[in-house]
């Protein structure tokens, strides 16, 4: 197996995304849903607590990591640099209910925005692989 292949077609398939979730718009309408559930539902209180008041910042990071990561613009990397995300996580006590928490209200935003299903089951994955790496914490 070549593996220069295959990373070609992760890239490939990586820059994909932007488009098949309907670009800035969409990508946007997403994220906001996100940081809007986490205020809203209760089941969120963990992961919302970690978050600054009001989230406006944080609700930026996401859409603008989220864009260069999905394929489209890297407006993320172009204001603050390489993501570093573990690294920036690190000060937050983080552990499989903050985890859960994460991609349950992740997912619960995708349904909620109309984000393909197939889409959808492919984005958990790589939203559950990075969010386990994410935690910090036992439990």
């Amino acid at each position: 197996m070549n593996t220069e292949t295959n990373t070609d077609n992760n890239e490939e398939e990586q820059s994909k995304l932007y488009a098949l979730i309907g670009a800035a718009d969409k990508l946007r309408e997403m994220v906001d849903r996100f940081y809007d559930l986490m205020e809203l539902e209760p089941e969120f209180a963990g992961i919302r607590a970690l978050h600054p008041t009001p989230m406006d910042g944080s609700r930026d990071k996401l859409f603008w990591f989220l864009s260069g990561w999905m394929g489209g613009p890297n407006l993320y990397i172009e204001q603050f640099g390489h993501p570093r995300l573990r690294a920036r996580h690190l000060p937050y006590a983080i552990a499989s209910s903050e985890r859960d928490q994460w991609l349950r209200c992740m997912a619960w935003a995708m349904q909620d925005v109309g984000i393909a299903e197939e889409l959808q089951q492919h984005l958990m994955q790589s939203f559950y692989q990075t969010a386990d790496w994410m935690r910090n914490k036992p439990g």
